[in-house]
């Protein structure tokens, strides 16, 4: 029987492009985002319970959330609650994880996922995963999950594979983060690329020695901590651990370079809830193709995303593809495809006052 994998869950993000709903303080992932009485935090952990069990969890977050994940997933151990003193993406929180797993078990298979996504046909989504588990006992391999795209989309890392009919583990051919535009447009035409999911399945050993060949630096530094890791001083090393390295992705800093990444194609309807109009995508539509959580009377509307508090009425005319939203204290109106924008939104808002951010 299979061991049961380690789950790190990755949870430090800020969600700016949910902005204002998402806030600094409370960011997307702990939120009902998807009015189903969880937050998405909380759907993560319930869709990895059923392939293992809560001491086998991991929750990389910012010191800020440590308080919020305790609160919303009280069944995980306080001291796998894992708070980083300083934002430096996810080679780092990666690393971070991978070396205190790998003092509590040197054999150990790891599950890498964001905490926002949304799966929606879970039983397919198990089976590809178990899929990757197995495939990761083999030659070191670094399993990532690809999306078959559906557009050029700009926002996401590009995987392109080696195709081999009947062979559910696919070698990579290159792993391209982030492209602009035109890029992006290439890899959709060319029909031998899809999204990199940001799940990650490999075991603990493949991915220190990734770490050891591609980021020393950061090895290095997470090396060292291994006299600390599970002991009471763990803390006070990271705080000075994560001042020694630097802010870069796990697909910058070894996927792009590495040899032995394998992808698996998952079709199981994801999406990574990446900003209002992923969410504006996965939800009903009425005859006007407008998504609406709200009071509200439409008139001449199509397109269009209205989330406002159920105690005001909102009256719209002759909007096509907006963005209406109003939380706490602020309302925005926006083009529903500004994604691009809300950075300097945020940034702007900002300066406006802390409280608004």
């Amino acid at each position: 029987m299979m061991e049961k994998p380690y789950i790190v869950i990755m949870a430090g993000g800020i969600g700016s492009r949910f902005w204002p709903y998402s806030r600094i303080d409370k960011p997307k992932q702990f939120l009902d985002i998807l009015g189903t009485g969880k937050t998405l935090l909380q759907m993560t952990y319930d869709r990895f319970i059923k392939l293992s069990d809560s001491k086998h969890f991991f929750v990389v977050t910012n010191f800020k959330y440590f308080d919020l994940v305790k609160e919303q997933l009280p069944e995980i151990p306080e001291s796998q609650i894992l708070t980083e003193p300083l934002r430096r993406n996810t080679a780092t929180c990666v690393a971070y994880a991978s070396y205190k797993i790998f003092e509590l078990d040197k054999k150990a298979k790891v599950i890498v996922t964001p905490s926002d996504h949304l799966i929606i046909e879970e039983k397919k989504f198990h089976d590809k995963i178990n899929i990757a588990l197995k495939a990761s006992e083999e030659g070191e391999r670094l399993i990532t999950i690809g999306i078959r795209p559906n557009r050029p989309e700009t926002g996401y890392g590009y995987i392109q594979y080696i195709s081999e009919p009947g062979n559910h583990v696919k070698k990579v051919k290159t792993f391209t983060e982030k492209p602009n535009l035109k890029l992006a447009k290439a890899f959709l035409d060319s029909g031998d690329f899809v999204w990199n999911s940001g799940i990650f399945v490999w075991s603990v050993k493949s991915i220190i020695q990734a770490f050891e060949k591609y980021m020393p630096e950061v090895a290095e530094v997470f090396e060292e901590g291994r006299q600390y890791y599970n002991s009471e001083e763990e803390q006070s090393y990271i705080q000075k651990a994560y001042t020694l390295v630097k802010n870069i992705s796990i697909d910058y800093g070894i996927m792009e370079k590495t040899n032995k990444a394998y992808m698996v194609l998952g079709d199981f309807g994801w999406s990574d809830l990446g900003s209002w109009m992923s969410l504006y995508e996965n939800f009903k539509k009425d005859q006007h193709n407008n998504v609406t959580d709200a009071n509200v009377i439409l008139y001449d509307t199509h397109n269009c995303l209205v989330k406002v508090n159920h105690d005001k009425l909102v009256v719209i005319e002759g909007l096509e593809n907006y963005l209406i939203n109003e939380s706490d204290n602020v309302l925005i109106i926006c083009k529903m495809d500004s994604d691009k924008k809300f950075r300097a939104f945020v940034k702007d808002a900002k300066n406006k006052g802390e409280g608004f951010v």
